[in-house]
Parts: C-alpha cells; sequence; structure tokens
C-alpha cells in the first residue's frame, strides 16, 4: 500500500501506519522515509524495543506501552481528498498457540511466512475515516503536543464529524488515480506462493515419512530374520514400490565377478522379468565405473548417454529390457562391494533421478548391506558352532579310543610280560603264545599311533604330494601284497579284482594311492565274513576320471550313514562296543588322501547286511609322459613298507 501511494499523485494523504514492534517497523522504515517527502501527515506506531521513542523528525512517531491493545493489532491508513483505504488485522489464535508452544522460535521466525494474520483490508471511505478517527485519538493520548496538527487533519479530511459533500465532490468520492489492481494481484499472488510453500512443504514431509517408513520396514525385517533372501526380497519389494519404478532388482557381487544371478526382484505391472538371469559384469562399464568410484551411477536416458551407446553389452540390455533411466547403487560395507541394487525405469520418457532419490536408494543399500553382514556372521556363527561340536565329539571320542586302543593293549602286554618274568618253567608253547599276543598288541598300539601322526599331518597341510603317472594295476597289486589278514585263525574273504588292462595312466602319489587301497581293503575285511567276498574294479569315466570301486558283501551301511562313516572317529557299534578291530581313522584318512590329489570318494550301500561299495577318482594323466616308477619306491611311512602276509585270490 506504501508503493501505491509512492507511485500515484496524491497531495498530503494522511498516512497512519501502526507496528506492533520496532522489529518490524524497521523493516519498512526506508518507505517511510520517502514517504515524508510527499505529506507532513504521517504518523508511524510502535512499541519500542531499542531507540524507537516519540519524535517529529521527518514524520511523527509515536512510540505506545507494550502492554497496550495496539500491540495485538496492525494498523495501515491512507486517506487522500479522492481516495481512501485501510488494512486492519491481528495475529489468527492459531498462530498465536503455536508460538507460545514454541518460544524459543519466534526470535528467528520470518512475520510473513511464520505467523499468520486475519483481519479486513478495504477502500470503503466510511471505514478507513472511522480507523483514521480511532488511531488519532490513541496519537494524541501518547502524543499530546501533536493535538493540533491532528486536528488540522480532522478539519481537512472530515474524519470525526459528517461532511456534507457538494454534488461534484459527491460524484469524485470514489474517483481515485491509484490503480489497485497491481495490488489486488500482488496480494493474489502472495497468497498463491503461501499455498504452495505450505504445500511443497506438506509433500516434503511426508516423503520424508514415507522414507522414513521404507528404511524402518526394512529395518525391522532384518531384525526379524536373519535369512538373508527373505530380508532382500522385502527390500527389492519396498524400494521399487516407493520409487515407481518399473523394476528393481537387487543381487550380489563382489568387485572381482566377472557374472552375477539375479537373485530377488520387483516388477511393475506390464515390465519383463529377468529374475534368474546371468548378469554380464566383467563387461559392463557401468559397473567398472562403480567399483572404481565407490559410488552410485545414474544415467537418465539410455538412448542419448554415449557410455550406454557406445558400450554393445549395455545397449543390449538396456535394449531387450526396456530400460530408458537406470539408477544403479552399490552395497558396501567398510569398503568390501556386497552387492547392487538396481532401478530400472521403462516409460517412454525419461525420468530425471532427484537428489533426495539418490540418498533414499543409498540409505536403503546401507541398510541391505548390514543384512548381508549379519547373515553372513550368522553362518560363520553356526559354521563355528558346528566345528566346536566336532571338536567336542572328536575329543570324546579320542579319549574313548584311548583309553580303550592303548590301556588294553598295554594291559595285555604287561600280564603276558610278567608271566614270562615270573614263570621261568613255563611250557615252550605257552611262551610262544604269550610272545605273539605281546608283539600283536603291540603292534596294534603301533597302528593307533601312526594313524594320528597321518591324519594330524594330512589335516593341517604339512604333506608334500609327489604326483606321478601310475599304472593302477601296480598300485592294487602292491596294496594287496601288504595287507595282513584279520586274524590267523581266520579264513579271510576272497578279494578279486577286474581292471581293464587298456586303463590310461593315472596321476597320483604312488605311496598315498596305495595307502588308501589298502585301508578300503582293510575295511571291508572287519565287516565281511569268511565266506563272503571282496571285489576291486576300475573304469573310466566321463569326467576324464578314473573311478576305482571296493565292494564287499558284508555287514552295509545304513542310508543315513553314508556321508558320517568318513567322520573321525566314527565306528558303527561304538567305540567301547564294537565287535571289530580299528581306530575309526582309516575313512577320515583316506578322504583326506583323496580330496588331496583333487578326486572324490563315497560310499554306497541298498542297507543293512547288503553288502556296501566305496568309491574314489584319481585324475587321468592328460598328455602320453613316460611311464612312471609305479608304486613300488621307497615309502618310508610307517608301517606302510612292512610286507603283509599273503591274501587269496580267486
Amino acid at each position: 500500500m506504501e508503493d501505491q501511494v509512492l507511485a500515484a499523485t496524491l497531495v498530503q494523504p494522511l498516512i497512519i501506519a501502526s507496528f506492533q514492534r520496532e522489529r518490524f517497523y524497521r523493516q519498512e522504515a526506508h518507505r517511510y522515509l520517502r514517504l515524508s517527502e510527499r505529506s507532513n501527515q504521517i504518523y508511524v506506531l510502535s512499541a519500542p524495543e531499542t531507540d524507537f521513542t516519540n519524535s517529529s523528525e521527518f514524520y511523527e512517531k509515536v512510540a505506545f506501552e507494550p502492554d497496550d491493545a495496539l500491540s495485538q493489532e496492525w494498523h495501515l491508513v491512507v486517506i487522500g481528498d479522492n481516495y481512501a483505504t485501510c488494512l486492519v488485522c491481528r495475529e489468527s489464535i492459531g498462530s498465536i498457540a503455536k508460538n507460545q508452544q514454541h518460544p524459543e522460535l519466534i526470535p528467528s521466525l520470518d512475520m510473513d511466512t511464520a505467523r499468520r494474520f486475519e483481519g479486513i483490508w478495504t477502500s470503503e471511505r466510511g471505514v478507513s475515516l472511522k480507523a483514521a478517527q480511532l488511531l488519532l485519538e490513541r496519537i494524541v493520548v501518547y502524543r499530546p503536543d501533536l493535538g493540533d496538527k491532528v486536528e488540522e487533519a480532522r478539519q481537512r479530511f472530515g474524519i470525526g464529524k459528517p461532511k456534507i459533500a457538494s454534488a461534484a465532490e459527491q460524484s469524485n468520492t470514489y474517483a481515485c488515480d491509484i490503480d489497485t489492481d497491481p495490488f489486488v494481484q500482488r496480494l493474489v499472488t502472495y497468497l498463491q506462493a503461501s499455498q504452495y510453500k505450505l504445500h511443497k512443504a506438506y509433500r516434503s514431509i511426508t516423503a520424508q515419512a514415507r522414507k522414513e517408513s521404507l528404511i524402518n520396514s526394512i529395518s525391522t525385517a532384518i531384525r526379524r530374520s536373519l535369512d538373508p533372501h527373505e530380508v532382500l526380497q522385502i527390500a527389492a519389494q519396498e524400494l521399487g514400490q516407493h520409487m515407481d519404478a518399473g523394476r528393481c532388482l537387487i543381487y550380489r557381487a563382489q568387485a572381482t565377478e566377472a557374472k552375477a544371478i539375479i537373485e530377488h526382484e520387483f516388477l511393475h505391472p506390464g515390465v519383463s522379468s529377468v529374475l534368474g538371469q546371468t548378469w554380464e559384469l566383467e563387461q559392463n562399464p557401468l559397473f567398472r565405473e562403480i567399483v572404481k568410484l565407490g559410488e552410485g551411477v545414474c544415467v537418465s536416458d539410455t538412448l542419448a548417454d554415449p557410455g550406454v551407446i557406445n558400450s554393445p553389452v549395455l545397449s543390449a540390455i538396456a535394449k531387450k529390457f526396456a530400460i530408458r533411466s537406470w539408477l544403479i547403487e552399490p552395497v558396501f560395507y567398510q569398503g568390501r562391494l556386497l552387492g547392487i541394487v538396481e532401478l530400472h525405469y521403462c516409460n517412454p520418457s525419461p525420468h530425471e533421478c532427484q537428489p533426495g532419490e539418490l540418498d533414499l536408494v543409498k540409505a536403503i543399500a546401507t541398510q541391505v548391506g548390514a543384512a548381508l553382514i549379519q547373515a553372513e556372521a550368522y553362518a560363520n556363527l553356526e559354521e563355528l558352532n558346528q566345528q566346536l561340536e566336532a571338536l567336542d565329539r572328536t575329543r570324546s571320542n579320542l579319549i574313548a579310543i584311548t583309553g580303550h586302543e592303548l590301556r588294553t593293549p598295554l594291559s595285555t602286554i604287561q600280564v603276558c610280560l610278567e608271566s614270562l618274568a615270573s614263570e621261568p618253567d613255563m611250557p615252550q608253547d605257552l611262551q610262544q603264545v604269550m610272545l605273539e599276543t605281546a608283539l600283536a598288541d603291540s603292534e596294534r598300539m603301533r597302528k593307533l599311533v601312526q594313524d594320528f601322526l597321518t591324519l594330524s599331518n594330512l589335516e593341517s597341510g604339512r604333506v608334500e604330494w609327489h604326483p606321478e603317472s601310475l599304472i593302477l594295476q601296480e598300485c592294487v597289486d602292491l596294496s594287496l601284497s601288504r595287507m595282513r589278514t584279520r586274524s590267523t585263525n581266520e579264513k579271510p574273504p576272497v578279494i578279486t579284482t577286474n581292471i581293464a588292462k587298456n586303463l590310461p595312466l593315472v596321476k597320483a602319489d604312488g605311496d598315498w594311492l596305495v595307502e588308501v587301497i589298502a585301508k578300503l581293503v582293510d575295511n571291508a575285511f572287519k565287516f565281511t565274513p569268511s565266506k563272503g567276498e571282496i571285489s576291486i574294479s576300475a573304469m573310466r569315466n566321463k569326467q576324464q576320471m578314473v573311478e576305482v570301486t571296493v565292494a564287499d558283501t558284508g555287514r552295509g551301511i545304513e542310508p543315513n550313514r553314508l556321508e558320517i562313516v568318513f567322520d573321525r572317529f566314527y565306528q558303527e557299534e561304538g567305540a567301547l562296543r564294537r565287535s571289530t578291530g580299528g581306530t575309526g581313522l582309516g575313512l577320515a584318512i583316506c578322504r583326506q588322501i583323496v580330496n588331496g590329489w583333487g578326486g572324490e570318494i563315497w560310499a554306497t550301500s541298498k542297507g543293512k547286511d547288503q553288502g556296501s561299495q566305496f568309491h574314489f577318482t584319481i585324475p587321468i594323466v592328460q598328455s602320453s609322459p613316460e611311464r612312471g616308477r609305479g608304486a613300488g619306491g621307497q615309502r618310508g611311512k610307517g608301517d606302510k613298507g612292512d610286507k603283509g602276509k599273503e591274501i587269496n585270490k580267486k
């Protein structure tokens, strides 16, 4: 309104402005300084806060008491000869209540945006004159010295008493040389701007609430489940819906991987699925850029982006899956890449990524990283628990084995030696029995200690492998020649071999290959009656390996025990009540040896009393090297060099 007066041709207008506080007046003081050049009837009222006092320099200043009712209202009255307008308003009750709840915020709030007012603005002359009358009365109360000047204004503009106007004056009563339309337009624009700001603020609050809700839902899923598959699927679903993407993908990937499989996906209706497909990483420039820079990439338009256009891999993916805009965010944890989050916008028009969207995707990627690490830690903990349980079982079995396999032979040896020492008149044949018993039990103890050392060296990686080209038949013959029967008083089962003469050379450590065959045959002896049969066969399989099978017609193995028979100290009848000898380490040693040359070992059986078959594989020599030395070299591994008794063959 002040600007309208400055732009008009009013002659000596009356202007009364009432500001609630001095700080509000200071914002407009420059305007009243310019208005004072147009009129001497200018009155400015305000509650003082610093140096605002009653004065008549340039225009009239009126300082009223802070507890005066004027401190609750805003007034602006402009009266000219042919023009009048006034604004009277006060702060709304809701705005006052809000400011009282947060008094610490009031000094820093802008009065136009933080405070809400209600009142009237009118150009009706009668209302403007009445408002001027009331304000002039208050001015005289605070400034009695202005009585004459105020009376002059009253007389000139007819304030406070009826004025009989001439016909010419009546015809010009509402004539005004001020165009009020610009002010009205400014007021409308201000109201529209305020509504827009309010709407924008609501949208920002809503978006923030949705973002927090999304992050909370994913965090809740992480806390509720340790299954990474479930957590990542929830993250893909929630993020895809929130971002209004055509497709949201989450998959695991590391910086050195060449390919990745899409594991989790959200799809908008009508968008094709890529779940389960293999994603190219090594030739993907976007993935390489992420690995190099350690931050996400946003492609607003795949049809115009040079990086996509110049890459056959990216352009093919974008075309095949209708990707118009592409957002990729890495999942990092402590600098280690764990996975990738991708958003595909498949609309005909490009999607411009906003900063808030990028921040949200980054926050979700952080939560996904936490979920993956949590699941990995849980898996490691489970594995450690299993290892601890296995160690505990090993400890218990070791105590049982040591107690049974060492204490019993020692007791027998002690009794035999004491008898020989204390009974010099013992018959010769009985002395021979005592010596043979002591020797047998000492051999049993040596065998136990040797198996302990062998398995320990194999598991700790202290064994040096010496692979060579071998003839399998020679290794089988050597292992059988070194086998000893179960008992001199028992007839051993018959052993047959079926190894083709044209079988290719195998590549393995000869000493250890003989050891595996010998231990498998020895294991078959324990559970096969003397009327049974043990067979050794070999054939070439489709994986360029020779598969050796040691089969028997003995006790058999239950289906649920086919895998655990290779565990350390496993024995079918228990360590302390078994009817067969042995330490329970033979098959565990065989597994370590076969794994050492890159083969596999497993057992099959149709069930109890239906025999069992132990299979293992040996790599085939790929080239045609000179024939190796066979398996008859020096061994130097405890009892492996001991020559066994003769074994019957069919």
